[in-house]
């Protein structure tokens, strides 16, 4: 998996929760998010900062136990000028909680794999950020910017989370669909040294990174990759942005199709 220091990801956290305030800014309250179309921009940006403080107190109280988990969330605030200012502060806040002594210390893992519950924390808020970063900029109409070594990161981060122990419990359509008799897709980025090899087992969905031959591949900018991944870019799309795909498209598209997050 392509990794970040954690240097690097809490100042991304920051820079690109940044960039999606502008971009709400741009788009205006009541606009829709038409890359998450259960969602107006308020209630976009309404998400990222609830959660951003949410996880934030998880690490700041070291929390282990999923039933002590915060129960309540903090307010946005309703006029839509002090967006900026608000989610500076979330971002800020929860970057903060992921200092190097919180990262080794004993914290929930929502997904019950062998990262601390601070890692996986810190890059599941840098994926929000991103990731939902990507739907303010197509709802002022902007280009979603992302850069490479971070995308390439968050893909990684995705085929985890796709794969991870609690898949299984929390998304059981989804794991049941991408179960498989020997099925494999490579994703290859074009502008990292990055690729993602994935196969679908009878037990379950498997991937490693790096290169080998496969019945679908898909190439292009790291950034391409993560957004058709996330469902922010159609696959069908893809050409426009850079995508090259080899081999049986149809399998490329039923992984996007059944790979989809709770808030997408």
């Amino acid at each position: 998996m392509t990794e970040l220091n954690a240097e690097t990801t809490r100042r991304a956290i920051v820079e690109h929760t940044r960039r999606l305030a502008e971009a709400a800014a741009a788009a205006g309250p009541g606009a829709a998010v038409p890359t998450a179309p259960k969602w107006t921009v308020t209630e976009l940006v309404a998400h990222v900062g609830q959660t951003q403080h949410w996880v934030a107190e998880i690490i700041e109280r070291r929390i282990t136990d999923p039933t002590q988990l915060p129960a309540e969330m903090a307010v946005p605030p309703a006029d839509s000028g002090e967006w900026p200012e608000w989610l500076s502060a979330s971002a800020q806040r929860v970057a903060n909680a992921c200092s190097d002594d919180a990262l080794a210390a004993p914290v929930f893992n929502a997904a019950g794999d062998e990262r601390s519950g601070g890692q996986f924390w810190m890059t599941s808020m840098l994926n929000e950020a991103v990731v939902h970063g990507f739907d303010a900029a197509h709802a002022a109409n902007r280009p979603a910017e992302v850069e490479a070594d971070i995308a390439a990161a968050l893909i990684g981060n995705h085929l985890a989370m796709l794969t991870s122990p609690t898949w299984t419990m929390q998304r059981p359509e989804s794991a049941q669909a991408i179960r498989g008799t020997g099925q494999t897709l490579l994703w290859q980025a074009t502008d990292a040294e990055a690729a993602w090899f994935v196969e679908r087992r009878p037990e379950g969905a498997a991937w490693q990174p790096g290169t080998r031959a496969a019945d679908v591949t898909v190439t292009g900018p790291a950034r391409s990759l993560l957004q058709v991944l996330t469902r922010r870019l159609p696959l069908s799309d893809g050409e426009t942005a850079g995508l090259g795909i080899d081999g049986d498209t149809g399998l490329a598209q039923h992984w996007v199709d059944n790979t989809a997050h709770a808030s997408d």
